[in-house]
């Protein structure tokens, strides 16, 4: 057949093919002429179907259907358990594809970067893949994409498409999964809101820096324990144990990887702030069953469960445990987790009383590792107990930790007060208070801590008293209602009206405070300020208010407060009234030199000469140094009219105190006797 044949042939049927499509086009019913299917909606559709009929058959989600516009999510899935319906929801973009796969067996979908940023909004959203012909889901989430690119390429934010690369399949473990850690999550996040709702406008400022913050777990298994390697290594427990349930629910409590979350639970038992985890006993079960399984070793898990149990306060358990693994020469070789054992067993010891066998482990402890932080601690602690405040102070001065452990250094440093404090040294220790204030909203232990230090030595010294006053003034502007607090404040204004320091208020301000504060406040302590606030009142308003300040301390509170009463009284020439009040004190409650010599001016005025000069020798007796009774016998001896004994008393006197006030009138007293004698 020739060229010119064929193209007959062939245009002939072409024109054939032509007539026949013209004849069906011209059969058909012009209401039949309807849109065509686009291959990609039957693609998405597809993906869709597959993607629902997955997720209804986990059973842990139900679908709420499209979003009415789609600005980058199909679906939203609400966390459903047991038939209740949570309103926790995941946002869910679903892809499908022909394309082949590669030949590692993934496949990459492209799709804005608008449309990732839309996504992230919400926690554990993630990408589905149907790939068509081979019938498989495949899982990204969007957590992944960005750790991914973060890792892989610099400057990706400023792209415009990115690509989302699927590995992983959708399994229906896999949805139940990420239901378990949505749902822990989202728990979490309510009642951290639910919290800042029901607190108090004051208290929330320290509620806000909770120094545990929320920590988001990735949805990624791989991911998310090698961030609790991280944390556990770092020190962080309170992170840890506040993300417990959310690891739990994606790993299983009962796997391998929880076990830094456990041993954190344990850890905080020990850091001896009082913190035992409810989930202690469930640390103690997981490492048992680890005990004798022959992939861990069992001296580490002796050591392990020993801990929980000194966390829990069982200390007899815990001595048990510690001892089984020491019996592992390879366990006690280690120097680091000997030397743990060694002080964690000493705490044990000195728990149970055996304070020279937890003194010995302390120091075993510190010659295996020198300069462990818990051993210097734990001695400091001893020899606090013992009163050897500077040696505790050498511990705790050596106790450097990792910048992880910051909670303990704080620990320290409120011990460090209460050290300086019984050295004597109150400006290093209100010093050490300052610092610590710092911390005071995330650790509300620090304000209750610094105020009892305050309160037992803040009126110690002058200086002391000057630094108490600010720290009161400070507590209050945090602890504004605090009855007892405002009682301090007043008592470091009355211990400075003393000395004149730093007086920040007028004597009736204070008297109209204590007024205020009476019937809110112990009866102990109320009869202390009224005292305080006399001996104001002596110096600057003269007996008459002194006396009626200490009648009233006398009358709350009775006992050594009869003391400046009787004295305030004899001042006033009301000997009849002190007598009575003196006695008691010179003979049972005070019986030192200022009583006796009190006694002995209302003796001396009531006309009681003999009474009188024994009171004045008893109290010579128990104190030659007392001023007041050796001037005093010598002016009862002159009235009396013994001058030259009168004269003899009052030379030695003059001798012993030159710098006395009365010395200038006795003396004169003396001379004029001289030169009046033959």
């Amino acid at each position: 057949m020739d060229e010119a044949g064929t193209f007959v042939s062939l245009a002939k049927e072409a024109d054939w093919r032509f007539l026949a499509r013209d004849e069906e086009i011209y059969d058909m019913n012009p209401f039949d002429d309807l849109p065509r299917q686009d291959r990609n909606h039957v693609v998405e559709d597809a993906a869709l179907a597959a993607f629902e009929s997955r997720v209804l058959e986990s059973g842990v989600f139900t679908v709420q259907g499209p979003d009415r516009k789609d600005y980058g999510t199909d679906c939203q899935l609400e966390v459903a358990i047991e038939g209740s319906m949570t309103n926790v929801r995941l946002h869910v973009q679903v892809k499908g594809t022909e394309r082949p796969l590669r030949d590692d067996g993934s496949i990459g979908v492209e799709v804005t970067r608008a449309n990732l940023n839309y996504l992230l909004m919400n926690p554990y959203s993630f990408y589905v893949c149907h790939h068509l012909p081979t019938d498989t889901l495949f899982f990204c989430s969007a957590d992944a994409v960005i750790r991914r690119y973060e890792q892989e390429k610099d400057g990706w934010t400023r792209q415009n498409t990115i690509t989302i690369l699927f590995t992983e399949c959708l399994t229906i473990e896999r949805l139940m999964g990420l239901a378990a850690l949505a749902r822990s999550s989202a728990r979490v996040e309510r009642d951290r809101r639910t919290s800042h709702a029901m607190a108090d406008p004051a208290e929330l400022s320290a509620l806000l820096r909770n120094p545990a913050p929320a920590l988001h777990v990735p949805d990624d298994s791989e991911a998310a324990f090698s961030l609790l390697e991280r944390l556990y290594a770092d020190g962080a427990d309170e992170v840890i144990s506040g993300a417990f349930d959310r690891f739990a629910a994606l790993f299983g409590a009962g796997d391998d990887r929880m076990g830094p979350c456990y041993m954190a639970e344990i850890n905080r038992g020990l850091d001896g702030d009082g913190f035992v985890s409810p989930r202690t006993g469930d640390a103690i079960a997981f490492f048992r069953d680890r005990l004798n399984d022959g992939r861990h070793a069992s001296s580490v898990m002796h050591y392990t469960i020993g801990n929980g149990f000194a966390a829990l306060g069982d200390d007899e358990a815990a001595k048990r445990e510690y001892e089984a693994a020491m019996a592992d020469p390879r366990f006690m070789a280690a120097p680091d987790l000997s030397a743990s054992l060694y002080k964690n067993l000493g705490t044990s010891l000195s728990r149970l009383g055996n304070v020279d066998a937890a003194f010995g482990c302390y120091e075993e402890a510190l010659r295996r590792k020198a300069g462990l932080p818990e051993a210097h601690v734990a001695l400091g602690h001893h020899h606090l107990r013992l009163g050897q405040f500077e040696v505790a102070l050498e511990h705790f001065d050596k106790v450097m930790v990792d910048e992880g452990a910051r909670r303990r250094m704080l620990d320290v440093a409120g011990w460090r007060i209460n050290v300086l404090f019984n050295l004597e040294d109150g400006r290093s220790a209100f010093r050490e208070i300052n610092t610590l204030l710092a911390d005071a909203a995330s650790r509300p232990w620090i304000w209750s801590w610094c105020a009892r230090q305050v309160a037992s030595f803040g009126r110690a010294t002058p200086s002391n008293a000057q630094a108490a006053l600010a720290f009161w003034q400070r507590y209050l502007r945090t602890h504004p209602d605090q009855i007892p607090a405002r009682a301090e404040l007043l008592s470091a204004r009355l211990c400075l009206s003393v000395t004149g320091m730093g007086v920040d208020c007028t004597y009736e301000e204070c008297r109209t405070e204590l007024q205020a504060l009476a019937e809110h406040c112990a009866i102990d302590g109320v009869a202390y300020l009224w005292d305080r606030l006399g001996h104001w009142a002596e110096r600057e308003r003269g007996w008459g208010e002194a006396e009626r300040c200490y009648r009233v301390a006398f009358d709350l509170a009775g006992g050594k407060y009869g003391y400046c009463l009787g004295a305030a009284l004899n001042a006033l020439e009301r000997f009849e009234e002190s007598l009575p009040l003196l006695l008691e004190q010179a003979h049972e409650i005070q019986p030192d030199a200022y009583s006796w010599n009190q006694l002995a001016i209302a003796h001396e005025h009531l006309g009681m000469p003999l009474e009188a000069i024994i009171a004045y020798q008893r109290a010579l007796e128990i104190d030659a140094c007392h001023a007041g009774a050796n001037f005093n016998l010598g002016g009862f001896l002159w009235n009396i009219g013994e001058h030259e004994k009168a004269a003899e008393v009052w030379t030695a006197a003059i001798l012993r105190f030159p710098d006395d006030p009365r010395v200038a009138q006795v003396s004169a007293l003396i001379s004029n006797m001289l030169v009046g004698s033959p």
